[in-house]
């Protein structure tokens, strides 16, 4: 029998990483995303399943803490919002450049500065397009509802350990506190020490063995030439993941005239403008990037030859329209509509946007 509960977004982060074998979490508190670790706390994993979970004295040191015990080949975890993301840049760009698996969980508030604990979609930039020094990428997952938020938890750890890449699951304030049914995941056990050397063994730190010599991890490269065919790498690796790890869905798009791109939580408003304008003649139609990156800028593309206009719908001031512009290469128009500062758009005026700013075109 499935164990179904009722759960915040946040409650369930936190659950999905006891059950999938999660190591380690280090955080610090901060506004929508603090039940997180108040979860962890009060689940006391450690008695359980040996998970170790730690309030770090900053955001700046949980994500080291994260190096750390990613470097051992450990599943190990970390969330923020947006504010607190902002200083684990450093740490991420080091866990890019040394080719860490782990999973970092944002959930969006309103910027700029310390801005407000209300939803927003303002991170994208931040997220997809690399927020710290140098050229690096992460895997992008985008929940729209409390179930995905519990499903790529795992999904996360998978991809990260597949490629050595670190994840990130890119939600917000509205998801994080909204409650919803969710079918929580299958309990994994923890990897063994012996397992993760017969799996990581090659690059784990986990100590001088008898099959081989001890393993040294930086990001850290004195030469040039060094350092290029680290990025090299690292660019073959994107690579593949572009061609292998798309994730996305479509609303009512098989016949649409226009499409709304929107992730996230304004993909579940965007649903509703569809279904009023589909109501009234409308052929409206939605697709959703699930993957931020890698970006379904194949499949757009695709549209491109089908409909005769596409409108962004996110929570700020235009980020993810970048990339659909860039996928229709000007094929067809491509509208925005945003709300900022953690106002969340309704379906009513998505649609008055839409006639106005597409339909006449």
């Amino acid at each position: 029998m499935s164990d179904v509960k009722l759960l915040k977004g946040n409650e369930v982060i936190a659950e999905a990483a006891i059950r999938c074998g999660c190591d380690g979490y280090f955080g610090y508190p901060i506004t929508p995303q603090s039940e997180v670790m108040e979860t962890l706390m009060e689940r006391a994993p450690w008695n359980t399943t040996g998970m170790v979970v730690l309030q770090a004295e900053s955001e700046v040191a949980a994500i080291n803490m994260v190096y750390g015990g990613a470097c051992c080949g450990k599943k190990v975890m970390t969330s923020s919002s947006s504010p607190g993301v902002s200083l684990k840049q450093e740490g991420i760009s080091y866990l890019c450049g040394a080719e860490l698996p782990c999973l970092i969980v944002n959930v969006q508030r309103g910027g700029p500065g310390l801005g407000t604990i209300q939803p927003s979609q303002a991170d994208y930039f931040q997220t997809v397009k690399g927020g710290g020094h140098g050229d690096y990428k992460l895997i992008v997952l985008a929940p729209n509802s409390v179930q995905e938020m519990n499903d790529f938890v795992d999904l996360g750890f998978e991809l990260s350990f597949k490629y050595r890449v670190p994840a990130m699951i890119l939600s917000d304030g509205m998801i994080g506190q909204m409650m919803e049914k969710v079918t929580l995941s299958p309990k994994k056990p923890r990897r063994t020490e012996e397992e993760i050397i017969k799996e990581d063994g090659d690059w784990a730190t986990t100590g001088k063995t008898a099959d081989r010599e001890q393993n040294v991890i930086t990001s850290l490269a004195l030469k040039a030439e060094e350092q290029e065919a680290t990025n090299l790498r690292l660019q073959a690796k994107y690579k593949e993941i572009q061609e292998n790890e798309v994730r996305y869905e479509t609303y009512k798009a098989d016949d649409a005239e226009y499409l709304l791109v929107a992730f996230g939580s304004c993909s579940r408003i965007c649903s509703k403008t569809v279904d009023t304008a589909r109501e009234d003649g409308i052929k409206l139609g939605m697709i959703r990037p699930i993957t931020l990156f890698p970006f379904p800028t194949k499949q757009i593309k695709e549209f491109a030859k089908q409909v005769k206009g596409f409108m962004t719908v996110e929570m700020n001031a235009g980020q993810m329209v970048e990339d659909v512009r860039l996928a229709v290469n000007g094929e067809k128009p491509v509208e925005f509509y945003g709300r900022f500062g953690g106002i969340i758009p309704s379906p009513e005026e998505i649609r008055v946007a839409l006639e106005k700013q597409l339909f006449n075109k």
